[in-house]
């Protein structure tokens, strides 16, 4: 767990006032008090009529919005909350600077322990989009279950769905600046190379694999990140309480 002098160094980039009101507005006064959730430096709160729900034991800080886990140590003050649907968190979950959330008011975004979104990232989710346990992406990355407008085949009149769910397993880390495209499932203990774009079902390939390009493919077998020291480093720097 974090140290002292590390919490105290985090509370001042946190964004007190949209701090409280974000956790007074989303939860009941018991849970509120104990402020779940904290905003880094600016935001805005471009809706707030949806759901927000933490399916974990509550802890001060456990969710971290702008958290400085990341080398970038200058913010664009552009991150926004757009929370129409519902969110789902199961634990600790870390944005980094300046991302960009968005989730529709039918839309459902789940996210498990210790899953997190790196700088400038992007989640639009319009259907349903689940972030695994550890599936952590790296900075510029976008996830996406929507490709916004109607598609339709000029020969056989077919529209195709515009929405299709995106399914992130567990224990996935991702390199920066992948784009994760409707209908993609990635399987447990999956690593994604850098610049990738993820548009179908992975979780065949099985665990412990590599995968990238454009589309990404199967690029190598019987590799994973070391989950085992990850886990004791991300808890000693990344759970405030």
């Amino acid at each position: 767990m974090m140290g002292f002098r590390s919490r105290l160094q985090l509370w001042w980039n946190v964004n007190w006032l949209k701090t409280v009101y974000f956790n007074f507005k989303m939860f009941p006064f018991s849970i509120a008090r104990q402020l779940p959730v904290f905003f880094y430096g600016r935001v805005r709160f471009a809706n707030l009529s949806g759901r927000f729900r933490i399916n974990a034991p509550i802890r001060r800080g456990m969710i971290g919005f702008g958290q400085p886990y990341e080398n970038i140590t200058r913010s664009k003050g552009t991150a926004e909350l757009f929370l129409a649907g519902e969110i789902v968190m199961s634990g600790h979950v870390q944005f980094g600077k300046d991302y960009f959330v968005y989730v529709a008011d039918t839309a459902r975004l789940e996210m498990g322990h210790m899953a997190s979104l790196g700088g400038n990232g992007k989640i639009m989710c319009y259907q349903h989009v689940v972030f695994g346990d550890y599936a952590r992406l790296g900075f510029e990355s976008q996830v996406m279950d929507s490709n916004f407008h109607e598609m339709i085949d000029t020969q056989s009149g077919l529209i195709y769905p515009m929405t299709q769910p995106v399914a992130i397993g567990n224990y996935n880390y991702f390199g920066n600046r992948i784009s994760v495209m409707p209908g993609a499932v990635i399987g447990d203990y999956c690593t994604v190379a850098t610049m990738s774009l993820l548009n179908r079902d992975y979780s065949g390939l099985g665990r412990n694999v590599l995968i990238g390009g454009i589309p990404a493919r199967l690029l190598k077998e019987n590799i994973s990140r070391n989950w085992e020291g990850e886990r004791i480093n991300l808890g000693k720097w990344l759970i405030l309480y």
